[in-house]
């Protein structure tokens, strides 16, 4: 018996050791993020969670695919008061409604087919820290009330199991859906919207953050450069105007995987045009006909189109709002009714 246990802590140890050694590849595969903002609306997102940190409230991460959500998410845990506490992360769309049944709140020996032994869920995995719920929006109907409870009452059960259990921890969560729609057509509940909806943020996309967008490139280039031991250091002119030109619909995700692939076919230490994927190089730049496609003064545009053009080129090179305001001589709040109007709140 001694024997065989002196054997089980070995074959802990071992797998201890090549569970470290396959993070610290996926950490040094992963650029670090940034957070140092030049776009006001992105300053003004993360003051405003930052704040939320601090306390126990629910926040709610909206944004389009790729726009950092879930690296904000953790960035939120690391600066709140939770930060020794765990971050447990549950894809909603990853998995069927049963298995993430199981796989958020747990389940017992017999509970199912195939439920072969007792199973702790993640909501006791982050007991006392964080949870953060990955595309929300996917949450199949069927365990929408049990997640409502949870939130409401700090409570849940075990799939086969009538024992209650109380949850202690933080709930983060987002999505790139629009909840409201979903709402409309019957897939979200409308009490566990209300619920989540204490703190609400919606994360620009890359192509209304054009102050931060060279930055990103760079560093992305810069990382992959030193991971790939490539002499890689800077972008053409050409290359440089083809990155702001295009749309990103696939925002920080998309820009990252091109960066990795500009490095690896660049031929010398700056990028040039030809190194790019072809989606950038398209005629067409993919670029939304409201924003930098327009062209310039001069054009042919509308005088209203040019009028939209200055006023989202303000918003993204302001600090803030109220210099936005001032630079655009207007006030506040004509300001928030613009951005309303252009759909931009």
């Amino acid at each position: 018996m001694a024997l065989a246990r002196i054997q089980r802590f070995q074959q802990l140890n071992q797998n201890i050791e090549r569970l470290e050694q396959e993070v610290k590849e996926t950490t040094s595969q992963n650029p670090e993020p940034l957070f140092d903002f030049s776009t006001g609306s992105m300053r003004d997102v993360m003051e405003v969670l930052l704040r939320a940190a601090q306390t126990p409230a629910s926040i709610l991460i909206l944004g389009e695919s790729g726009t950092g959500k879930s690296v904000i998410a953790r960035a939120i845990h690391r600066q709140s008061h939770l930060s020794t506490k765990p971050f447990v992360t549950v894809s909603c769309p990853s998995l069927s409604k049963e298995l993430l049944n199981s796989d958020l709140f747990g389940h017992v020996k017999g509970a199912f087919t195939g439920a072969v032994k007792d199973h702790w869920g993640k909501v006791k995995a982050a007991q006392g820290g964080t949870l953060f719920l990955d595309e929300i929006g996917d949450l199949p109907m069927e365990i929408q009330p049990k997640l409502l409870r949870l939130l409401q009452e700090r409570e849940y059960e075990r799939l086969g199991e009538n024992v209650t259990r109380s949850a202690d921890m933080r709930i983060i969560a987002a999505t790139n859906r629009d909840l409201k729609k979903a709402i409309a057509a019957g897939t979200f509940r409308e009490d566990l919207y209300f619920r989540l909806n204490v703190i609400t943020t919606e994360i620009p996309p890359l192509r209304d953050r054009q102050g931060d967008l060279i930055r990103f490139a760079e560093h992305y280039l810069s990382h992959f450069a030193a991971h790939c031991a490539r002499p890689v250091k800077g972008f053409s002119d050409e290359a440089l105007a083809c990155i702001r030109e295009y749309a990103w619909p696939g925002n920080l995700r998309e820009l990252r995987n091109a960066m990795e692939r500009a490095v690896i076919m660049a031929r010398s230490e700056t990028v040039v045009l030809q190194d790019l994927p072809a989606d950038l190089k398209k005629p067409a730049n993919g670029k939304d006909k409201g924003h930098d496609s327009v062209g310039r003064a001069g054009s042919e545009i509308t005088s209203e189109k040019l009028d939209e053009l200055h006023f989202r080129k303000i918003l993204e090179q302001a600090s803030n709002f109220s210099k936005a305001a001032k630079t655009l001589g207007i006030d506040r709040a004509t300001l928030y009714r613009r951005r309303k109007q252009l759909g931009m709140d």
